[in-house]
């Protein structure tokens, strides 16, 4: 096998406003990753942050896919491309995209 690399996502479970994200949203999102890699993960824990942009103050619930797959640059090149539609799909200023080289044992 060779180098390997994980992308992670991070998404919302809230929209800004406060509302809360339609689970369609992210069951569609983890199709998409699982349709294109033919495996994928969802941590379905909330992760909390806090960030600042502008003097405000935003907080965040979060949810995660990841995805193992080849260190390629196509790979790179779709999740690009995958964050700009989730800034849109999610209503989100930015979200954050991963990623590092792991070692499968």
């Amino acid at each position: 096998m060779g180098s390997l690399r994980r992308y992670e996502v991070f998404l919302p479970l809230l929209f800004n406003d406060g509302s809360p994200v339609p689970e369609t949203l992210l069951v569609e999102t983890f199709r998409e990753l699982r349709t294109e890699f033919a495996a994928a993960s969802w941590e379905t824990h909330t992760l909390r942050g806090e960030w600042e942009s502008g003097g405000v103050v935003y907080n965040d619930n979060l949810t995660r896919f990841f995805v193992d797959v080849p260190d390629e640059p196509e790979h790179r090149e779709f999740f690009k491309s995958l964050k700009e539609t989730l800034k849109t799909r999610f209503q989100q200023l930015d979200v954050w995209i991963t990623s590092h080289p792991i070692d499968v044992i």
